[in-house]
């Protein structure tokens, strides 16, 4: 088995352990950190596969903007916690040995070994072909995927309104 190998199989086991728990997790905070960790993950995957261009998408829309907006809609809705410290740090602590993990495998993927003989092949079309490609063969779907996250986002200030018209009537 080749080093690329290894580091495609450990990738693909933080991909779905951080999204598993990410689905898991009781704290809507901890979910959305398992879900960065996933995405970065995946971004790494591309870019072991030879997609580069993918893996700045990957990072720039979906660990950025689309996970800044999922903690923008978090904060938006008050969810309270009654847990201790210790159980706090417990329950940060996959998140943080997933990421570690996923920071050294994209160290050593990234800085590749001197003596190596194996070197990635990077993927042959420009950004400008695959954005073409994209928006003129699936626009809709982009579409699709655009309207959703603009209909959570708007459900979220709705809840997130709700609570605090309620609070605010039953104060005296």
């Amino acid at each position: 088995m080749t080093l690329y190998a290894v580091i495609f199989y450990v990738l693909a086991a933080i991909v779905v352990l951080s999204t598993l728990l990410a689905i898991i997790q009781r704290q809507v905070v901890n979910a959305v950190v398992c879900l960065i960790i996933s995405f970065i993950a995946t971004a790494l995957l591309f870019y072991l596969l030879g997609a580069p261009f993918l893996a700045a998408l990957e990072v720039i829309i979906y660990a950025g903007a689309i996970m800044v907006l999922f903690l923008f809609i978090v904060m938006t809705v008050k969810v309270e916690s009654d847990e201790d410290a210790k159980a706090e740090i417990y329950r940060w602590l996959p998140a943080v040995v997933l990421a570690i993990i996923s920071f050294i495998v994209g160290g050593v993927l990234i800085f590749e070994i001197p003596g190596s003989k194996i070197s990635l092949n990077t993927g042959m079309a420009s950004p400008a072909t695959f954005g073409q490609f994209v928006f003129e063969t699936y626009w809709f779907p982009v579409e699709i995927a655009s309207f959703l996250l603009l209909i959570g986002l708007v459900g979220a200030l709705y809840l997130g309104r709700r609570e605090s018209r309620k609070e605010s009537e039953d104060r005296p």
